[in-house]
């Protein structure tokens, strides 16, 4: 009789997601007709900027005819997007070479396909509250987790523990579902000790194109001794809109090696194996967001994100309810007023006000008692949500 992976058997019986779309699906069942203002998870509402858009139609135009139609591509990502990626690293003052850069499918993706590169007997350290999929990636694969709790003592943002020391180190930074964003001093703690113990980094940089403030890094690779211990995987998706149309990337340097194996190699080797790769037309596309043109463009519509940012957290102000996140992240963590519950808020909003947001629970034993608010919506709803949660929770 076949085996199945058991490992499943020690997953949470609801993903966090599907849960709160089960709780709004029941919500809109027994009020019809009723608007939900969504401020949960992180979609955004934005249309793709014109310069993708020509870019994406030009893609396809190729494709209709034989001089310019293209059949299969690289495994590891069209060769003028990686060195456009490149590129972009180079003006911001990081040595990068292009066969440092891999196209994938998304960070979501990438984030569960790396681990390929590390044996199951590997353990695996995360630093809570945490996007799930960290977690359940690695108890399908069997590893030993590791959680190290953060707080708002901290800033939800830990140093690193000699009593928590493992292979691999999750690190989102800014911080999915905190909003909080680590210092150039205190990523330089965690590169000096994932060195020392010999650990890999999988850097979380999917938002870091929302870091407004110079002094903060947008790459692990502006800390020293970051080439020797650490992945970066980033995304288009809340960058540039491709949230539908799946692309992202990963940095792996040559100069990370274990154990005489290089990642950067071990990596060529895996999608060469396990891919054929990404749409040559969504390539296409993405290669225009870094264009001066795609750069301007997808700024703009980031900072239509933060302007609700703003308008969020200005109710939250307006309350005295305390958060971090919100200026330099997409994401704004709150404590729950009146002593609440994650999931207890969640409910009061939903059956009150109509708003959608993601309890704290769902992201780790340490974030109960806090909520997550998405800045990804619509300005119209934006401005609505702000305004009741003020009615309700008694501003003036």
């Amino acid at each position: 009789m076949t085996t199945p992976n058991m490992h499943y058997a020690d997953l949470k019986d609801s993903y966090l997601f599907f849960h709160i779309a089960q709780k709004t699906k029941a919500f809109l069942e027994t009020h019809p007709g009723a608007h939900l203002y969504r401020m949960g998870i992180g979609d955004v509402s934005l249309p793709l900027c014109d310069a993708v858009i020509k870019a994406l139609h030009k893609a396809v135009d190729d494709q209709a005819a034989k001089e310019t139609f293209h059949g299969y591509v690289s495994e590891l990502g069209l060769l003028e997007l990686r060195m456009a990626i490149a590129e972009h690293y180079r003006n911001r003052g990081l040595d990068l070479s292009d066969d440092e850069v891999f196209v994938s499918s998304g960070a979501s993706d990438e984030l569960g396909d790396i681990l390929d590169l590390f044996d199951r007997s590997s353990s695996a350290l995360v630093i809570e509250p945490a996007y799930p999929a960290y977690v359940d990636a690695n108890v399908i694969a069997g590893r030993e987790i590791i959680h190290l709790a953060s707080g708002r003592d901290n800033g939800f943002l830990p140093s690193p523990d000699s009593s928590a020391k493992a292979d691999i180190i999750y690190i989102c930074s800014p911080n999915n579902p905190t909003g909080a964003v680590f210092s150039r001093k205190q990523l330089k703690e965690w590169v000096d000790f994932a060195n020392a113990n010999s650990s890999v980094i999988l850097f979380d940089a999917a938002y870091e194109a929302f870091i407004e403030d110079d002094d903060l890094p947008r790459s692990i690779f502006e800390i020293e001794g970051a080439k020797t211990c650490a992945i970066e995987i980033c995304s288009l998706s809340k960058t540039a809109g491709f949230t539908g149309t799946r692309l992202g990337y990963t940095v792996i340097p040559k100069d990370l090696v274990r154990k005489g194996l290089c990642f950067n190699e071990m990596w060529i080797r895996n999608r060469t194996t396990k891919t054929n790769g990404v749409s040559y037309i969504i390539q296409k596309g993405g290669t225009a967001v870094f264009t001066e043109e795609g750069q301007r463009q997808i700024r703009e519509n980031i900072g239509f994100y933060k302007e609700n940012a703003r308008i969020l957290t200005g109710a939250l102000d307006k309350l005295g309810i305390w958060y971090c996140g919100g200026k330099n992240a997409p994401y704004i963590w709150l404590r729950c007023p009146d002593g609440m519950g994650s999931w207890e808020f969640f409910d009061y909003l939903l059956n009150e006000i109509q708003v959608v947001g993601t309890p704290g629970e769902g992201f780790g034993a340490c974030g109960e008692g806090y909520f997550r608010f998405s800045t990804f919506g619509s300005r119209e709803d934006t401005v609505e949500a702000a305004k009741r949660l003020v009615n309700l929770l008694g501003g003036s």
